[in-house]
C-alpha cells in the first residue's frame, strides 16, 4: 500500500493562480498557513473577521 501523496497541482494553483502569491512568497508558505488560505474559499466558511475583533487583535498584538 503506497503513502497518499501531497495534491502540490492543487496547492500551486491555489496559491499561484487564486492567491496570485509570487512564488518565492508561495515556497515559503507553511502548510498550516497554505489551509488557512484555501479555507478563505471554501463554501459555508467562517464569516471573515469583524473590524472589532481585528482591532482587539492589535491591541493584544501590537507588532
Amino acid at each position: 500500500m503506497s503513502a497518499a501523496r501531497f495534491p502540490w497541482d492543487e496547492a500551486m494553483t491555489l496559491g499561484l493562480g487564486r492567491l496570485r502569491l509570487a512564488p518565492d512568497i508561495f515556497w515559503r508558505l507553511t502548510l498550516p498557513e497554505l489551509a488557512a488560505a484555501a479555507r478563505a474559499f471554501a463554501p459555508g466558511g467562517q464569516p471573515p473577521m469583524a473590524r472589532g475583533e481585528l482591532e482587539g487583535l492589535m491591541r493584544r498584538f501590537p507588532d
